[in-house]
């Protein structure tokens, strides 16, 4: 008899867990399962936090009040080579929104081919714009075919996990503020249809600025409004491209901002927020607040800005956003003021769960590295052309590639680099002669070359490509033209290509004064907890811990630590190496117990 019960039990647990909920559209509200729900999300992108943190993330956003989690999709991680999808380890979204589900929060997903959200190249993969002839955002039938292919991947993923077919995605974003791009509304019919044939037949909507809505929405979807908070206003704009009717849904809500490399840290107090929110919450507006944890942009994965009246602007790897949960997954006091205005618009009875403790952080022993070897040491085999070639015609989608040839010397004058993207280090004869920043729109430098054969070295780097704006397609990597001494291209380069994806292991060698170095060292835990590597002596380059790439540093600021989450630590012996650019002298780095985000230089 006991057994019997039990066997009803586990199958009404597991009906209960399958169960299909409706989720429509009410004229002022949405209705979940017939009922009143107000969304009250923040985002989250997996990709910005270890896979072993996404629970606790989750948890957190719940003790704040949050009864959704917001999240991009990045083409570019999921495709990173064309036909070849990846949908394992950290990228593994399916296993995110199940999480979500665990912990009792909704999801809003937002798959669009193009994302935006400061992530290298909008979320594109870099091989789309070797296609030629190949235009995103556009019925460009090569773009299209690539699109409807992933859409089709991710939809395998995640169309059996919404919330009609009882799982808990609500609601299902295409393409991304198209309205301040175009506003062809023939293209998002397209994007509607390419998403429904991929199994996402729930809700579908769009989200544009408050300026492009009307540009950016197709008429049959809700259109929610970004970056406005005023209730009246956002009522009203939806209202008038959705028929006179709701429900209303600010689908990016600005708590702060993001940084870029040499800019001060952007902080905005939360003192300036609390009314707004609860205005909007009192008003029955669904909102996402972006970002609610922003995390950390790793590897080379940060994308830049850049237009006609602004220079090259790269982000940083901290994406801390100065969120209401930090870089680590901790509260801030901006956390605590906004748990509290949403605690105020809860359901009678209703309470929040506590808020979990803060995790903890160590400082880590002095660490000195026990080998180093010169870059130029430990070359791969080179590839040969008469002109120089870029990282896409390398196939090389990130990181660094070194170019390489001779000139006759004995001579003097102007080395130009056209279109250098984006950080040069020029060598003559292994000795430093010049840095070369595209931020500070420098492509030249006089030089002097010594007599004889001398050879000519060119480090570039790329330091993310443009994610937002008209130049989406102007995104090639490396020098993307001719090096020119005095007016006269210089041909014949051989090309090392240099993508440091892995952490690289360090043939002992010689360094030279100035020169790139890749220093390999360890060190040994009795705890583990989240710490920063403090990088402020150093002066530019990139960092691996036990196999995970950090992100970038660099002396000019804001960031000047990197965020190493205890996870990715082990009591016992670490492993780390650093990829030094200008400061090869440096010997010692340390994890300190707070981050830096200043400007130094």
């Amino acid at each position: 008899m006991k057994k019997i019960s039990m066997a009803i039990l586990m199958m009404l647990y597991c009906v209960q867990l399958s169960a299909q909920h409706t989720f429509r559209l009410g004229d002022s509200t949405f209705l979940l399962d017939g009922k009143p729900f107000q969304m009250i999300s923040g985002e989250i992108h997996y990709l910005r936090v270890p896979r072993e943190s996404w629970r606790d993330r989750v948890r957190m956003a719940k003790a704040m009040g949050l009864n959704t989690i917001g999240t991009y999709v990045f083409w570019n991680m999921h495709e990173p080579e064309q036909g070849r999808y990846d949908f394992s380890g950290n990228n593994d979204v399916a296993a995110f929104v199940k999480i979500c589900k665990e912990e009792g929060m909704w999801v809003i997903l937002r798959p669009s081919p193009y994302a935006c959200a400061e992530w290298e190249f909008g979320g594109y993969p870099y091989w789309l714009q070797e296609i030629k002839g190949l235009e995103v955002r556009s019925k460009e039938p090569q773009y299209l075919r690539a699109y409807n292919n992933y859409i089709k991947a991710v939809g395998k993923q995640l169309a059996p996990l919404q919330v009609n077919h009882g799982g808990n995605i609500l609601m299902v974003q295409i393409e991304n503020e198209y309205g301040s791009y175009s506003d062809d509304k023939s293209y998002l019919e397209i994007n509607r249809k390419m998403f429904t044939d991929a199994g996402f037949d729930g809700l579908l909507y769009t989200c544009d600025p408050a300026a492009d809505v009307a540009k950016g929405h197709l008429p049959g979807l809700l259109p929610a409004v970004n970056g406005v908070d005023d209730p009246e206003k956002v009522k009203q704009l939806v209202k008038e491209n959705h028929q006179g009717k709701g429900p209303f849904y600010i689908a990016e809500w600005y708590p702060a901002w993001f940084d870029s490399w040499g800019e001060k840290h952007h902080t905005v107090p939360y003192e300036n927020f609390l009314d707004r929110l609860d205005r909007v919450l009192a008003a029955g507006i669904s909102i996402n607040m972006y970002m609610f944890h922003g995390g950390t942009t790793r590897g080379y994965m940060n994308g830049a800005n850049y237009n006609d009246h602004a220079p090259y602007s790269p982000q940083i790897s901290s994406y801390d956003y100065d969120a209401p949960l930090d870089e680590a997954g901790n509260a801030t006091p901006k956390f605590m003021a906004f748990r509290k205005v949403i605690a105020k618009h809860l359901a009678p009875g209703a309470t929040l769960p506590e808020v979990p403790a803060k995790k903890p952080v160590i400082t880590t022993p002095v660490i000195t590295f026990e080998r180093s070897g010169a870059l130029f040491s430990q070359l791969p085999a080179a590839v040969k052309s008469v002109q120089p070639l870029t990282f896409e015609d390398l196939k090389q989608a990130y990181g660094f590639v070194l170019y390489r040839t001779t000139l006759k010397g004995g001579s003097s004058g102007t080395l130009k680099i056209k279109d250098l993207r984006d950080y040069g280090l020029v060598f003559i004869n292994g000795k430093r002669a010049a840095i070369l920043d595209r931020r500070l729109k420098q492509d030249s430098v006089n030089i002097t070359l010594p007599e004889g054969t001398i050879t000519l070295d060119i480090l570039v780097e790329n330091l993310g490509r443009i994610n937002f704006g008209p130049y989406l397609l102007k995104n090639r990597k490396g020098i993307d033209g001719q090096v020119l001494f005095n007016g006269k291209a210089i041909g014949q380069w051989q090309q090392f290509r240099l993508p440091y994806e892995q952490q690289p292991v360090v043939k002992t060698s010689a360094v030279a004064a100035d020169a790139p170095v890749l220093k390999e060292g360890s060190f040994t835990l009795n705890t583990k907890g989240d710490t920063y590597l403090d990088m402020s002596k150093w002066g530019k380059g990139v960092v691996w811990i036990n196999g995970h790439h950090l992100g970038r540093y660099w002396q000019v600021g804001p960031q000047q630590t990197l965020y190493v989450p205890a996870e990715w630590l082990k009591t016992g012996q670490n492993k780390i190496t650093v990829l030094e650019l200008i400061k090869p002298a440096q010997t010692q780095v340390q994890g300190i117990d707070h981050p830096i985000l200043d400007v130094l230089q």
